[in-house]
């Protein structure tokens, strides 16, 4: 089981390397891997778990941040019409995206990350992405609102971007031009 003590933190290389793509058909110890990413997510959210394991909440997580350089990452969040979405992936990849953009009015926040970096982090909008499945099935999936944001947060890490990495240092809470502001 994944813990926050399995989770890396800012600092470590790891997080700001880019991951490698994960060989397909995935080996059992790469499937393993996933479905205990999948579990932190999950289990971190639920109150007894997550107090009983001292699991801080998390939406999504990526191998990079268990310190695994390879191109996974699991999510577990409800969409603005409060359906919940799990998904376990295998080399996601953004293949389009909208020109208009998109914010967590709240800012954004990350495991790998113990400290509050607030201002607006800008994304797209709308995403198209394609992953392989932990079942091997070839996926291709639109993504808007939370879900889009939830996903280009999990793909940085697998780029060696951090969140805070997409702040305006010089104005942190400059709205992108009629970007679509996400209240969570």
């Amino acid at each position: 089981m994944i813990t926050m003590e399995n989770i890396i933190r800012e600092g470590h290389p790891t997080l700001r390397k880019v991951a490698e793509e994960v060989a397909l058909p995935a080996s059992e110890q790469d499937k393993n891997t996933l479905v205990d990413m999948l579990e932190y997510v999950k289990n971190s959210q639920e109150p007894e778990i997550s107090k009983k394991y001292g699991l801080r909440p998390g939406i999504g997580l990526a191998a990079p941040q268990i310190n695994v350089a390879k191109r996974m990452i699991a999510i577990h969040v409800a969409d603005e019409k409060d359906v919940l979405h799990s998904y376990a992936l295998f080399n996601p990849k953004i293949v389009s995206h909208s020109i208009e953009k998109s914010f967590l009015a709240t800012g954004e926040g990350c495991l790998s990350v113990d400290r509050a970096i607030p201002g607006i982090v800008p994304r797209y909008a709308r995403i198209r992405v394609k992953a392989t499945s932990l079942e091997g099935e070839l996926l291709d999936i639109r993504l808007k609102g939370m879900l889009a944001v939830v996903f280009q947060h999990e793909i940085d890490h697998l780029n060696g971007i951090m969140f805070y990495d997409h702040i305006d240092e010089k104005n942190p809470f400059q709205e992108p031009e009629n970007a679509i502001a996400i209240n969570r």
